[in-house]
């Protein structure tokens, strides 16, 4: 189940841009909700994936705190004709207007947290991007 990694490193990301929000006496603020962007084609099960973050959260300055995801939705090109679709589920790869295989995927397979909000500073903060898995 991948989705622990995944939470993981969404549990460790955050957890550094806390460390570099400490305040005077070095305290790390913690998080109150992460909200993830997560490519339909990424593999990702949305279930398993809040029960990995919930679990990795634990004793870290996340504990607590919510998780929501965005889903977003794949989307290809043609090499050929340059026409974009909507990959769907499970994906169509190959060109809906002239049959192509050569294909480009241009959305589908993000893993990236778009915001932490921050429980005693009530702000937004983005946070750096996973990298894609492959």
């Amino acid at each position: 189940m991948h989705e622990m990694s995944i939470a993981v490193a969404v549990v460790e990301q955050v957890e550094e841009a806390a460390a570099r929000l400490t305040d005077g006496t070095g305290a790390a603020p913690s998080a109150r909700s992460v909200h993830l962007e997560v490519g339909e084609l990424a593999g990702v099960v949305a279930d398993a994936l809040a029960f990995s973050f919930d679990l990795a959260c634990t004793g870290t300055v996340l504990e607590g705190a919510a998780l929501t995801t965005e889903t977003v939705p794949g989307r290809a090109r043609c090499a050929r004709c340059a026409r974009d679709w909507p990959t769907g589920m499970p994906p169509r790869l190959s060109c809906p207007g002239c049959d192509g295989a050569a294909t480009e995927l241009l959305a589908g397979r993000e893993l990236r947290i778009t915001e932490v909000r921050w429980a005693e500073a009530e702000q937004r903060r983005p946070v750096a991007t996973l990298p894609e898995e492959q």
